[in-house]
């Protein structure tokens, strides 16, 4: 007779194989919620480079703006021409772009470029800040003699804002810009 030795097996390679799935199945969920987790990194990366990129697009439009000035009378204190153009706001006061409400319709210049993919289109905002002389022409305020007083460079700050491809991702970047 042939003795069968199934009597004596008490389960215990079954527990091993479920105790083993259970590692691979926590192991699968685990890589799966790094991925999921990498996944929006990437996209938040992704998004902040747009927003980046949108401002850096409007920063390049307005100093092609202030390049392109003849004039200088758009420019006013309170910026209540809404045009995007202002006077410094002065020390001790609140710089303008950051009392503007860039969500709003108004108060700012839309930039040339069209951006695709983004929230909304990038927009800045030029302020006239001061006007520099040289020592040079210091001497000669009215201009009199062989001085013209050419040598005097206004100075603008030309601020932007970008968002990315939800309006959550901003970017706001800062320029100064001099032009004789």
């Amino acid at each position: 007779m042939i003795e069968s030795k199934s009597r004596n097996q008490t389960g215990v390679v079954l527990f091993v194989c479920l105790v083993m799935l259970l590692l691979l199945t926590l192991l699968g969920v685990s890589s799966i919620q790094t991925t999921s987790l990498e996944q929006v990194m990437a996209r938040n990366a992704v998004d902040s480079n747009l927003a980046f990129q949108a401002s850096e697009s409007a920063l390049r439009d307005g100093e092609d703006f202030v390049e392109g000035l003849v004039s200088a009378n758009a420019f006013d204190a309170a910026g209540a021409n809404a045009s995007g153009l202002y006077d410094d706001a002065g020390p001790g006061s609140n710089p303008n772009w950051l009392n503007l409400n860039w969500g709003g319709a108004t108060g700012f210049r839309s930039a040339d470029t069209i951006i695709t993919g983004v929230a909304n289109q990038p927009r800045y905002i030029v302020e006239r800040v001061t006007v520099v002389v040289p020592q040079t022409d210091t001497l000669n305020l009215d201009n009199i003699g062989q001085d013209a007083g050419l040598g005097r460079t206004q100075i603008f700050r030309v601020t932007a804002r970008g968002e990315g491809g939800t309006a959550n991702a901003r970017a706001m970047v800062q320029s100064t810009y001099g032009k004789r």
